[in-house]
């Protein structure tokens, strides 16, 4: 029953591994005419050319092992032609399979890769803005700070809070001059400000862009190349939004508060005036060092904060996007590697079956004899034999008088051939045929 299955079927084997091998060699067609270059004739039969070799080489590989394989009893036969079918396999897989991955999905890939691109490059362009933004934090303070000195200039001025005598002296002019270096500051930075939210402007239109491309259904050649000019563009727009962070601004001009600050000489009109002039002139130069260590520490936090460096647009093939993003295209290196490797599960199929069938053919266990039990056999049945003939001899004896006598009464008959035994009736009424002994005795 089994061997009438496999003869029934070997058709239809033939048939499903020429069809598989055929489907091979196509998408192996299709993923190596992605990645050559050159005419598209050389192309062309370069390709044709690859795809032929490799359907001939699955047909004939697996039409071996199908032939061979389920015929081999000996055990380290068998091992030998699995382990030989197991190294065969896994060069199918390098010579096939990942170019007909390349052919299910290497567009997906090339998309996928674009997309990733994509994310870090949204994340590049966020940090920049944000460290070119982080020196804005310290424009409110430099603001508070010119308001106080600027403040205490005009009460100073009007009511001489300080020094007690009232009017625009030395004190007045260094408060003054304070607040103004200060406002000075806090004017470029958010001078800075404008032209960093300028440059996020750009660079968001530069990401819009590239998500249209990755969304595109054109062909994913021209994406790629278009996104690699949008990311050129990307890359300058977050490299100047690290030139425009001030922080580096604000620390030097934090330090020069303190190390260019110069005590003017008391200009009153008396020794005490003078004297607190002087005295007001020191308190203030404090305050402009402990505000000058407070802004550098600031500025310092800030640019310790490590600076944005875009990665560069990397074009990729897409064989290499298939095996660089493997994991994301499971299903599709699945297909790509059963096509191939197919035929082995019918190989095993028919190595149990051809098993089944050397079962069925072997002798029975009960029906299996010994030497000794085939020379009793041949003993008995000789034996057999020998009273089969005494019982012959004995039924043939009481007929031999009345065979005689009948024989010498009538004569024979002319028409009747010698080759003619007359019949004769043994005494238990049986008609038996008289042996060519009897007769001639």
């Amino acid at each position: 029953m089994l061997r009438d299955g496999v003869e029934r079927l070997e058709l239809t084997t033939k048939v499903t591994l020429a069809t598989l091998a055929t489907a091979s060699g196509v998408y192996t067609y299709l993923g190596v005419r992605q990645l050559l270059d050159g005419e598209p004739t050389m192309i062309f039969f370069a390709a044709v050319i690859y795809s032929t070799a490799v359907a001939v080489g699955i047909y004939a590989f697996w039409s071996f092992f199908m032939r061979f394989l389920p015929h081999v009893r000996d055990h380290l036969s068998r091992a030998i032609l699995v382990l030989t079918m197991a190294v065969g396999s896994g060069m199918i897989v390098a010579m096939s399979s990942w170019l007909n991955a390349t052919a299910l999905a290497g567009s997906a890939a090339l998309e996928q890769h674009l997309a990733h691109k994509l994310e870090s490059y949204v994340e590049d362009l966020d940090r920049a803005h944000s460290n070119a933004l982080s020196a804005q934090s310290l424009r409110p303070d430099i603001q508070m700070t010119s308001m106080r000195f600027q403040r205490l200039a005009q009460d100073e001025e009007t009511v001489g809070s300080l020094t007690g005598t009232a009017g625009s002296g030395t004190v007045v002019q260094l408060l003054t001059q304070m607040s103004g270096q200060l406002d000075s500051l806090a004017s470029e930075v958010a001078q800075a400000e404008t032209r960093a939210s300028e440059l996020y402007r750009q660079g968001g239109e530069h990401i819009a862009g590239m998500r249209e491309l990755v969304s595109s259904r054109r062909p994913i050649a021209e994406r790629s190349d278009a996104f690699g000019a949008e990311a050129m563009e990307l890359m300058g727009v977050i490299a100047a939004l690290e030139q425009t962070s001030v922080a580096p601004s604000v620390k030097r001009a934090a330090e020069d508060l303190s190390r260019g600050f110069i005590a003017p000489v008391a200009g009153g009109q008396t020794a005490d005036l003078a004297e607190r002039q002087t005295s007001v002139v020191g308190n203030v130069e404090e305050a402009v060092q402990q505000q000058s260590a407070a802004l550098a520490a600031a500025a310092d936090d800030i640019l310790s904060q490590p600076s944005v460096v875009p990665e560069r647009y990397e074009p990729l093939s897409t064989a290499t996007a298939v095996i660089r993003y493997a994991r994301d295209f499971l299903p599709s290196w699945a297909g790509a590697i059963s096509i191939d490797l197919l035929p082995g599960v019918l190989v095993f199929i028919l190595c149990v079956v051809h098993a089944g069938i050397r079962r069925e053919g072997a002798p029975s266990p009960a029906a299996s004899m010994t030497a000794a039990d085939l020379l009793a056999a041949r003993q008995l049945l000789r034996e057999m034999d020998g009273r089969e003939d005494e019982r012959l001899a004995t039924f043939a004896q009481p007929a031999e008088p009345e065979r005689t006598a009948a024989h010498s009464a009538a004569p024979a008959s002319p028409d009747q051939g010698p080759e003619e035994a007359p019949e004769a009736k043994s005494h238990h009424g049986v008609v038996t045929p008289l042996s060519r002994e009897g007769k001639k005795e």
